[in-house]
């Protein structure tokens, strides 16, 4: 063997030693943890019984139509209020109309059941005529009012609220331009989650 391979051996052999000596010195125990976590939506889910409020024909100046519905929180999470917004469209059936037929159309919230209380029960809460509902947002499910043992505002998780409301085409004495006309009412309902907490 050439004086060039022995010298290359030598020193091969020698980094070789050191590896081992440096490993020695620096071997340890070891051990490791492993974390899976998980993070997991809730669901806002409103639903509304019966989907149609009110479908009436043949009304008349002075004629009032009281109904009643529900908004039920079938989700996960709670709800702290559920604005309402009111949408509709005129059909004018002689084309004869000076007014929007909306501005007669009275609506009374008579009363949130749940959150009414007991003692003192809501009349009328808000009153207002589809013309000027237009463009608002109320929440349907507020506590107007103090009143013992009602609900507070918002919906729980797996609650419902009965509304009352009332419609009026209010008699002014002159609305012959209405006769045949419909007006077709579009109502949604828009759940709002509440504010977020510390888990």
């Amino acid at each position: 063997m050439s004086l060039k391979k022995k010298i290359g051996m030598g020193v091969a052999t020698a980094a070789l030693g050191l590896s081992l000596v440096g490993g020695g010195v620096f071997a340890y125990f070891s051990d490791t943890a492993e974390s899976n976590n998980t993070f997991a939506a809730g669901t806002l889910d409103l639903n509304l019984n019966p989907e149609i409020v009110i479908d009436v024909k043949n009304i008349k100046p002075g004629d009032w139509m009281n109904r009643t519905f529900e908004l039920k929180n079938d989700g996960s999470l709670d709800i702290s209020k559920v604005l309402l917004s009111t949408d509709y469209t005129v059909t004018d059936a002689k084309g004869d109309n000076a007014e929007d037929f909306g501005k007669h159309i009275r609506v009374n919230f008579l009363r949130n059941i749940d959150k009414s209380g007991a003692i003192k029960p809501n009349d009328i809460i808000y009153s207002t005529t589809l013309h000027d509902l237009k463009g608002t947002a109320p929440d349907a499910v507020q506590k107007k009012i103090w009143s013992v043992f009602g609900e507070n505002s918002g919906l729980k998780a797996g609650s419902k609220d009965t509304l009352k409301v009332q419609f009026e085409f209010v008699d002014d004495g002159d609305q012959n331009q209405f006769q045949g006309d419909s007006l077709q009412l579009k109502w949604i309902f828009d759940a709002k989650q509440t504010a977020g907490e510390r888990k």
